[in-house]
């Protein structure tokens, strides 16, 4: 008997199959192969709506505005260490905490969204000095999600401002790494912390994958 499918392999095929329709839609001049592709995506939007338990229309108004080659989105998250204590955000819309960071805009070098996102989330004023890491979301235990995403982790070093919290946040502060809080999965697992704190003390070579 074939092994069930868990959620997170019918999530990745619900990912693939709207990335191909995407792509298909963006290249294909035929019109009876734009039915197709236009069948694909609503197949796509039909499973993740049964694993989100959504209605299918969520997902459309979600990849509304995706267009052209289907590629994965892009995460920045930053390691501020602090007498070796790590930088924490505790997270609004969960209660739970993350690395700072999030989405990179349109325009942004992922340097500057992360300086960005660093300052609004944390009061803190930093520079990046060191690419650590590009994690594929897919791979590493989060829970499912709609879109592929590689999340970026650099080092960044302090440079001033003063701790405050935003109204994405409820609280912030250093942590022991030995002692992390409750952690927001959908944004960041263990794994990617415990491994790029690693990278960042012992000067190790960049994660990938």
């Amino acid at each position: 008997m074939p092994n069930k499918l868990s959620n997170e392999d019918i999530n990745l095929i619900a990912q693939r199959i709207q990335a191909i329709a995407q792509s298909g839609l963006t290249y294909s001049p035929g019109v009876f192969d734009r039915e197709r592709y236009e069948t694909l995506r609503q197949i796509a939007y039909d499973m993740l709506a049964a694993g989100f338990d959504l209605r299918p229309e969520t997902f459309a108004r979600m990849h509304i505005s995706d267009e052209g080659y289907a590629t994965p989105k892009s995460d920045v998250r930053a390691i501020v260490l602090r007498q070796g204590k790590l930088l924490m955000v505790q997270e609004a819309d969960d209660g739970l905490w993350s690395l700072p960071g999030g989405w990179v805009d349109v325009g942004d070098s992922p340097s500057t969204a992360i300086r960005r996102e660093v300052l609004e989330e944390t009061g803190l004023d930093i520079k990046v000095t060191k690419l650590l890491g590009i994690w594929d979301r897919n791979l590493h235990g989060h829970p499912p999600y709609p879109w592929h995403v590689y999340k970026m982790i650099f080092l960044c070093e302090e440079l001033g401002g003063e701790l405050k919290i935003s109204h994405e946040s409820l609280d912030v502060g250093f942590f022991d790494i030995n002692h992390l809080p409750p952690l927001s999965l959908t944004r960041i697992v263990e794994e990617e912390i415990v491994t790029s704190v690693d990278i960042a003390v012992c000067d190790k070579p960049a994660w990938f994958d």
